[in-house]
């Protein structure tokens, strides 16, 4: 009798454990972005969390926390309470640049959070002023060489995505091209778009509507696959085998949530993202994905990205401040 009292006990506390975790979410669940309202990570996270809040059944809150080249909000994220009711909608450069780029970090990216999705990726494009005579890289390389000196990218910094970037690409085709560093990119793309600078790297949904005014014109752009709407500019890739720079987001929890939820929000993900709505929605914004994949596809996917960002670290000689 006690061994069926026992038996009995253990069969209650784990259906009550079982139950306990398919009830998740019981409350609001928070994402945090670490960049401000109104910017893409901020767009593409509420098309998944509005969507997502009706599948969960609970309302989820978008805490916008930016600054400090997002680590604001990614130290936040990998201080929160590891229960399931915190997310970290992160970027590229939250846990793949910025290891390389700073000395030091009030986070570990690779400690401190466990991946759930991959939510999407978006190239960019190397577009150059109208009055640079050149169509592609191939051409550019050559224009430059016969016109040393001549040449300027409007840059975001040598430490963010574009200065890295256009100094790679340097790099690569052996060309002097001077990189001119720009507070705000806005201001650099005037320049570019006045001549003053004559190339810029620019992601897709800032750089359209240039480009359909034939202000910009695309050399190439940083995925290895061809994008869809721009079919006709060829990845820098098919120059340089093995190039691909492209700012992509992924959704990833404090270190030491429970399996659960991951698992639920991971399927979730999954499903909306497949969605051909908004599909549809995100490649007008220049992002496109393959689904959610699975917490360990999107682990090996960033650690696979965090390896390229230390090459090209090294490659340009980047000092990290």
């Amino acid at each position: 009798m006690n061994l069926a009292r026992r038996v009995l006990l253990i069969v209650l506390l784990l259906g009550a454990g079982a139950a306990r975790a398919e009830g998740w979410p019981e409350r609001p669940v928070k994402v945090i972005v670490s960049q401000a309202a109104g910017g893409a990570p901020d767009i593409v996270c509420r098309l998944i969390t509005d969507r997502l809040a009706h599948a969960l059944g609970q309302q989820i809150v978008v805490d916008n926390r930016p600054g400090s080249a997002n680590i604001v909000g990614a130290q936040a994220a990998a201080r929160a309470a590891p229960d399931g009711y915190t997310m970290f909608f992160a970027t590229a450069a939250a846990l793949v640049t910025n290891p390389h780029t700073f000395k030091s970090l009030p986070y570990d990216p690779a400690k401190d959070f466990v991946p759930v999705a991959m939510i999407a990726k978006g190239p960019f494009l190397v577009l150059a002023h109208p009055g640079v005579p050149a169509k592609n890289l191939s051409e550019l390389m050559a224009y430059e060489r016969a016109h040393r000196g001549k040449l300027a990218f409007a840059t975001d910094g040598e430490g963010n995505f574009s200065g890295m970037a256009a100094a790679w690409l340097n790099s690569l085709m052996g060309t002097r091209i001077l990189a001119v560093p720009y507070a705000s990119m806005p201001q650099g793309v005037q320049d570019t778009l006045a001549g003053r600078t004559q190339l810029v790297i620019l992601a897709i949904p800032a750089a359209a509507p240039f480009v359909r005014r034939g202000e910009l014109r695309p050399l190439a752009q940083t995925s290895t696959q061809r994008v869809p709407g721009y079919e006709e500019v060829p990845p820098v890739a098919e120059t340089f085998a093995g190039f691909e720079l492209i700012g992509w987001f992924a959704l990833v929890a404090p270190a030491g949530t429970p399996a659960e939820p991951l698992r639920r929000m991971n399927r979730e993900v999954d499903r909306i993202l497949r969605e051909p709505e908004l599909s549809r929605r995100l490649a007008a914004l220049g992002f496109f994905s393959d689904g959610a994949g699975t917490p360990e596809s999107t682990r090996l996917f960033i650690r696979g990205e965090l390896a390229t960002w230390a090459r090209v670290v090294k490659e340009i000689g980047l000092q990290p401040e």
